[in-house]
């Protein structure tokens, strides 16, 4: 389960004493300068997605305008893109999964679920009750593209779609594969049905090359398969079953063969989580006629041979030549590596100290486009930027460079590449790349009136933690700022993500960059910390020891960060508040409950406050009581000890409390108990709680609401003035 694999690591804080005494400073208020409202802030476009048709003759994306999402078209040479969705409301549906049909004539896509940026959870989410008191459900819609202007088709029920050469839609509906016809001419759908039974939970359908067979993965709980189907009048076959994870499945460019990663399971027993275990993993081909399969590569047996913990996937790629391509951390960083299909050492593709991300084959397999926080810039491994590369071992090119960021690359026909743009003011964008350093951005009116020249560019910063681990962090600080400010720390969650000197690739993020703007715009001074733990800095500093359940031995870089903004020029040392979701809800409650007498207030977005009860239901302890030896009782004792709960009778500092009570990813019995605990010591606390939503919220009016409660807060308990909105700014 990767949530438990993301907090299998972390011990004991050392030096907390000694940063919380070091600073000193007078208390007296600050008082905000007029500018952009924040309902101004967080209006921004962001894009989650882009598609390109196969042959890169078109591209396609979902643009997110205060929660009404619409689909995007434009082809390589188009001045202006085509709007071909029209939806008006900000009914919380996520539009996902863009796929195109082989010729690129209509483009199928999801709308319904959650792929919330921190850890996917299909299924049926929370109804908007402002529009619709229905139940939602999960849809495929399908839309022309050869006409100027077209409606969308609802299809079925149903997600992950996968279409044939031959035009038939495969997709999973409750954990099953189904098939459907796409639209005809006249706009008819014909009737969806199962396409076969198979025992398993069914996921990741993909069609051979030749449309003739059908490669998925059958979850089975502790193990999985890859299988295929071939008719309805032939039986199912397994590739090599075993009792291994068996995922990523691909075709070879002939359809006579299908590669795969096979991971060791370990059945329903639990990992002792205060001692890290290497995870090794293997690439594995197979015929999809006799189901005989062979192995071509395993990693080393070590915790830098572990399949790497850094994005929703782990790419695998079939390319020219017959080379798989795939993501490994063997040297500590998540690098791509190339293996004959035959056999043999894996080669280096992407040496250096950085991390690859995003990674797509051009349409003829002969490269690879990807993004990295590498470049020539200063600052840029907290920043992304686009690179090619083939297999053949040469040296990556460059495409994108300086103080913008790039992701999400998709490689369009004649050599050019669409991908997603931004900039610490300029909020993200769509662009083509025609060559190295030629780029134009596509407008769709999105970023129409958007006050980006209000926004701050956040100063890359450094400090050390107790240990002498180096942090990096953006501050945030208006250059009119005041010499008396309170000081924000910021904590992202994940925790495998990374804050950037500029809008992020998650939307859940982008979100705080723009409410970290607001409050630097308005009085305060924040610091956005990222703690060991998160990516961008190697193998060693994601995986550190004692860390989260095993010790909060990240917490002494974010109170290091509090020591250290309690040092900035113009900070008032006695005023400073911390705030963060998910991971860093929980880093913000450890805060407050260890350090009140340093973090005076704090805002806290469905955090965890007791680790114990989170492990045991996700599997993380034993289950039987024959199991529970004196080491995994330590085990539960230190996860307690890494909770606030475990030092709540300290917690003095008010906190506010938000959360969604259908969220999938934190209980939200962790906020009701929490809230119940500081309420019945006489701990100032503040509850908002959302009905009906998940872990990242779906609707713009719900981050509204709640951003807008984050800054009011914090204006109160600092005694900052509320904005004055600037009429300029309408």
């Amino acid at each position: 389960m990767r949530l438990l694999s993301v907090f299998r690591r972390g011990t004991s804080l050392a030096g907390s004493i000694l940063l919380a005494a070091a600073c000193f400073a007078t208390v007296s208020p600050a008082f905000a300068a007029s500018g952009p409202t924040l309902e101004q802030m967080l209006g921004y476009p962001f894009i989650p997605e882009i598609a390109a048709s196969k042959n890169g003759n078109r591209f396609a994306w979902v643009e997110n305008v205060r929660g009404v999402r619409n689909v995007w078209l434009a082809s390589p040479t188009d001045a202006a893109p085509r709007q071909v969705t029209h939806y008006t409301q900000d009914d919380g549906q996520e539009i996902t999964q863009m796929t195109f049909s082989p010729d690129g004539s209509s483009l199928v896509y999801v709308r319904g679920g959650d792929h919330d940026a921190d850890w996917p959870v299909k299924g049926n989410l929370a109804p908007d009750p402002d529009n619709d008191p229905s139940e939602p459900k999960v849809t495929l819609w399908s839309v022309p593209l050869t006409k100027t202007t077209s409606t969308p088709v609802q299809l079925t029920q149903g997600d992950s779609p996968a279409i044939s050469n031959t035009g038939q839609l495969a997709f999973v509906k409750e954990g099953q594969i189904w098939m459907v016809g796409l639209p005809g001419p006249a706009g008819s759908v014909g009737n969806a049905h199962r396409l076969f039974f198979d025992r398993g939970k069914d996921s990741s359908p993909v069609w051979s090359p030749d449309g003739m067979r059908l490669a998925f993965v059958s979850g089975r709980g502790d193990h999985s398969f890859v299988g295929v189907y071939r008719s309805a009048q032939q039986p199912l076959l397994y590739l090599a079953p075993s009792t291994s994870f068996d995922m990523e499945p691909v075709w070879s460019p002939d359809s006579r063969s299908i590669a795969f990663v096979r991971q060791p399971s370990q059945g329903n027993m639990p990992e002792n989580f205060l001692v890290q275990q290497p995870h090794p993993f293997a690439l594995w081909t197979a015929d999809p006629v006799s189901g005989e399969g062979q192995k071509v590569w395993s990693s080393p047996d070590t915790l830098e041979g572990s399949l790497p913990e850094v994005g929703a996937r782990e790419p695998l790629f079939w390319m020219s030549g017959n080379k798989l391509v795939f993501l490994a951390e063997m040297d500590g960083w998540p690098h791509l590596y190339a293996v004959a299909v035959t056999g043999g050492q894996a080669r280096l593709l992407t040496p250096g100290k950085f991390m690859v991300e995003d990674v797509v084959p051009t349409p003829d397999h002969h490269e690879l486009l990807y993004s990295a926080n590498a470049g020539s810039t200063d600052g840029d491994n907290d920043r992304r930027h686009l690179f090619q590369i083939g297999t053949d071992g040469s040296a990556a090119k460059e495409l994108t460079s300086g103080d913008t960021l790039e992701w999400s690359p998709v490689a369009l026909a004649a050599g050019k590449v669409a991908y997603i743009a931004a900039g610490a003011q300029q909020p993200p964008a769509v662009s083509v790349l025609q060559r190295a350093g030629d780029a134009h951005v596509l407008d769709t009116g999105g970023a129409k009136d958007y006050p980006a020249q209000s926004l701050i560019v956040p100063k890359l910063i450094h400090f050390k933690s107790p240990d002498g681990l180096m942090i990096e962090g953006q501050l945030f600080r208006s250059g009119s700022a005041s010499t008396d400010q309170p000081g924000i720390i910021f904590v992202h969650g994940g925790p495998p993500r990374q804050m950037l000197l500029g809008w992020h690739p998650m939307d859940y993020y982008s979100n705080s960059y723009a409410v970290n703007q607001y409050l630097a715009a308005n009085g305060f001074t924040v610091l956005s910390v990222n703690y060991r733990l998160g990516v961008g800095y190697g193998r060693a500093f994601q995986h550190p020891a004692h860390a989260g359940p095993a010790g909060a031995s990240e917490y002494q870089d974010v109170l290091a960060g509090a020591c250290y903004l309690q040092n900035v020029r113009g900070v008032n040392a006695n005023r400073i508040g911390i705030w963060g979701g998910s991971y860093g809800g929980y880093l913000t409650g450890l805060a407050l409950a260890r350090n009140s007498d340093v973090f005076k207030a704090g805002v806290d977005f469905h955090g965890i406050s007791n680790w114990v009860p989170v492990l045991a239901k996700g599997g993380g302890l034993p289950e039987h009581w024959y199991e529970t030896s004196p080491q995994w009782k330590q085990a539960i004792a230190t996860a307690f000890a890494a909770s606030p709960d475990a030092d709540i009778d300290k917690w003095r500092s008010p906190v506010l409390l938000i959360q969604g009570d259908d969220d999938r990813n934190v209980p939200f019995d962790q906020t009701v108990e929490l809230s119940y605990r500081l309420r019945r010591q006489r701990t100032p606390a503040e509850d908002l709680v959302f009905p009906n939503e998940i872990h990242g919220f779906l609707r713009w009016a719900d981050w509204l609401r709640a951003d807008r409660a984050t800054v009011s807060f914090f204006e109160t308990h600092f005694a900052v003035l509320p904005t004055k909105p600037n009429p300029q700014q309408h």
